[in-house]
Order: C-alpha cells, then sequence, then structure tokens
C-alpha cells in the first residue's frame, strides 16, 4: 500500500513537469514569433562624397619567364664526344671552346677524299697531255675527227672527276672542323645535354649539346593573353608581375612586342605579349611562371566619382515620396531634356548639398568600374547620390527581441 502511494506520487510529480516544460517551450516560441510592430516603407537615400585618388584598369595574365636569347648548340657530324670544357651555369664568350669530338674517323676520310683529289688530278695531267697531243694531229688531219672528240671527251670528264673530288675532300674538311665546338655568343650555358664518351647521332636533325642564354641581367615574360583583352593592350604599357619563388616582391616591366599569331588550345584563342624583365640581381631564372597585371590605365592624383553615381536613375515617385518624408528637402527635379540623352555632351548625375537636391552635368575619363575620373562638373569634397530605395522597416525595430531560453547561444557569447 505504502509502495503504491509512493508510485502514484512519483508519477504526479513528472506530469508536474512535462506541463512546466511545455509552458516554458509555447512562451519561448511565442516569445519568438512575436510581431514587433507594424512594418513600414521608408525611402533609403544614400551618398558619397567625390574624392581625390589614382585609378588604374588592370588586366591580368599568366605567361613564363625566358631570356632575349637563346640558342642550342649542337653538332653537324655524328662521333663521339672526347672532352667537354664548360658545364652548367658556366659564363662563355663568343668563340670560346665548349667540347670535342674524336677527330679520328674524321681525320681518315680526310685523307681517303685527299688520295681521291691526288688520283683526279693525276688523271686531269694525263688526259690535259694526251689532249695536247691529239690537238696538234687533229690539226693536221692526221687523225679522225671521232678519235680527237674521245679524247676531248675523256679530258673533260677528268676535270669534272677532280672537282668532284675536291669538293668531297673541303666537305671532310669542314666536317673535321665541326668535331671542335665553339660558343656562337656570349652567354650562361643553362643545359648540358651529352656527357664525355656518349655518341651524338646527327644523321636527320642536329642534337643539341648546350643550350646558352645571351644575357639573363635582361629577360622577357612571354604572356597569354585572351582575345576578349588583347585589343585594350598597346606597346609601352606598365606591367607589374610576380612569380612563386618570391611572393613578396614585385617586378615591373612594360609592354614591347604584340605578337599577331593567335594560339588556340581547348577552343580558347590567346596571343603572345612580349613584356621587357630587367634582372640585374638575377633573381629571375628562365621557366619561371610568372603572373602578369597589365595597367590598361593609370592616372594619379585625380578627381574620382562613385560608379554608382553615374548608373543612378531615381525613380520620380521615390524622389517625391523622399520629399514628402523630409520636408525640409527643396527637391529640384529637371524636366524633360528637349534632346535625347544620348546626345547630351557629358553625364548627369544627382547630387545633395545640404538640404538642397539636384542634378548637375559633369564630365566624365577613365574608369576602373568602381570609379570615374572627372574632368569637370564637380569638386572634391562634393556629395553625390548612389542608391535611392524603398526599403521595409518595422516601427519598433529598435526593440531587441527576446530570445528563448532554450535556443543555443551563438559561440563567443559569455555565459552567467
Amino acid at each position: 500500500m505504502e509502495q503504491a502511494l509512493k508510485n502514484k506520487h512519483i508519477k504526479k510529480k513528472r506530469n508536474l513537469y512535462i506541463v512546466v516544460i511545455a509552458v516554458l517551450a509555447i512562451v519561448g516560441i511565442l516569445i519568438i514569433f512575436k510581431p514587433f510592430g507594424k512594418a513600414v516603407q521608408v525611402i533609403d537615400l544614400k551618398t558619397e562624397k567625390v574624392i581625390r585618388g589614382d585609378i588604374s584598369d588592370v588586366i591580368t595574365a599568366t605567361g613564363t619567364l625566358e631570356a632575349l636569347e637563346t640558342v642550342e648548340v649542337g653538332t653537324q657530324v655524328s662521333g663521339v664526344i672526347e672532352k667537354i670544357y664548360v658545364d652548367y651555369n658556366s659564363q662563355v664568350k663568343k668563340g670560346q671552346l665548349l667540347a670535342k669530338l674524336d677527330e679520328t674517323p674524321l681525320i681518315a676520310t680526310l685523307g681517303q677524299s685527299k688520295a681521291s683529289v691526288d688520283n683526279a688530278q693525276a688523271e686531269v695531267d694525263y688526259q690535259e697531255a694526251t689532249y695536247e697531243r691529239y690537238k696538234v694531229l687533229a690539226e693536221k688531219k692526221l687523225i679522225a675527227q671521232s678519235d680527237f672528240d674521245l679524247v676531248v671527251y675523256n679530258y673533260h670528264k677528268a676535270v669534272a672527276s677532280l672537282k668532284n673530288a675536291r669538293s668531297v675532300y673541303d666537305k671532310n674538311k669542314i666536317n673535321l672542323d665541326y668535331a671542335t665546338i665553339y660558343s656562337p655568343i656570349d652567354g650562361i650555358i643553362l643545359e648540358r645535354a651529352v656527357d664525355e664518351g656518349q655518341t651524338v647521332a646527327a644523321s636527320f636533325s642536329t642534337p643539341t649539346l648546350f643550350t646558352i642564354a645571351n644575357d639573363l641581367t635582361q629577360m622577357q615574360v612571354e604572356a597569354d593573353v585572351d582575345e576578349a583583352d588583347i585589343g585594350r593592350l598597346k606597346v609601352g604599357q606598365r606591367v607589374e608581375f610576380t612569380v612563386d619563388a618570391y611572393p613578396d616582391k614585385t617586378f615591373t616591366g612594360e609592354v614591347t612586342q604584340i605578337r599577331l599569331q593567335p594560339v588556340e588550345s581547348s577552343n580558347v584563342i590567346t596571343y603572345t605579349v612580349i613584356i621587357d624583365a630587367p634582372n640585374p640581381e638575377k633573381k629571375l631564372m628562365p621557366g619561371m611562371t610568372a603572373s602578369v597585371s597589365f595597367y590598361v590605365t593609370e592616372k594619379k592624383n585625380i578627381l574620382l566619382l562613385p560608379s554608382r553615381a553615374v548608373n543612378l536613375n531615381p525613380d520620380q515617385k521615390l524622389l517625391l515620396d523622399y520629399k514628402e518624408n523630409h520636408p525640409e528637402i527643396d527637391l529640384q527635379v529637371p524636366s524633360p531634356p528637349m534632346i535625347p540623352e544620348k546626345e547630351l555632351k557629358g553625364k548627369m548625375i544627382w547630387m545633395k548639398k545640404g538640404n538642397l537636391i539636384y542634378t548637375q552635368k559633369v564630365e566624365l575619363g577613365e574608369t576602373n568600374e568602381i570609379y570615374y575620373e572627372v574632368l569637370s562638373g564637380v569638386e572634391e569634397g562634393d556629395e553625390v547620390i548612389v542608391t535611392l530605395s524603398s526599403v521595409s522597416v518595422n516601427k519598433n525595430e529598435n526593440t531587441i527581441p527576446s530570445q528563448s531560453p532554450f535556443m543555443p547561444k551563438p559561440p563567443g557569447r559569455n555565459r552567467k
């Protein structure tokens, strides 16, 4: 009996807790969704000031750093590399010895061709003597003309054979000279593609032995510019670029060439733009990827007008409503122009000076889509209207709504 009463008491207490929790939850929901007053429409007018500053319009692209002149040095003859006299990063002068091939087979070939020349020369001497003898006999009609013609033929053939032998000899002599590799320019060795003892074959194409850059203190960037932007670039424009190796350093240069040959990749057309890149500290290296910024427009210390003021075309009703809500405002609404707006010189903007709102014609120059250069019409510090719109606000919008004790609090809020 006592246990039953105890259970009944516990159940009654549990039900009371459930009711209390339910009531608190309902109160919290009512507090959260309680309306805070009737919403009304308010005309919101915002202004900004004409300021003085810099304006720039920038086109971005990526490119690769290259030396102004890069020469690949090869060999015209096949053979075994006997000796290499330079290595990576070696400074070389024009005419300096770089490498030498084994000359033994070339010397042997040259000797054979020399022997052929001597043999051909002996044949010419013999045929020339025969020709002189037969010429005398032919003039005296002592031999048949056909016999003399054969002697002339043999003599001319011997002369032609001598010329051919001499050309082969000259070629083999040149090939022997090709076995010694010299630098064609002053520069630095970027790549050495062969080692001593390696065999190189010059059958269909000249094998590359060395790659030489002429001067790394003056480099260039080859940038790929999209066809949509290429029309805005000009030779002489200032350029800034960065490389991953020095992310905190900005390098400068200027456009020196815009190549006309299009480059297509994945149905995208780009054009190669050459940018000079002075490199006195030799921090820049060939092959580095450059993030390039072309300064298409760049003006400093000029009057700047917010582009939102230029693009503003306020609704006449909103203007009148704003005037009605602010009786102190003197609103000067312009009459419709007698000529189309597109034929008007300059641009009409809306200005606010104290309690006066009026229109003002301005002449504009360059733009970076955020600001316009002002040529005339306003002065520094003038206040221009940038937005005029109708917004919905609550009459009791300053009242802070209550929050349910069961709702989670934002992180970072102090808990008591």
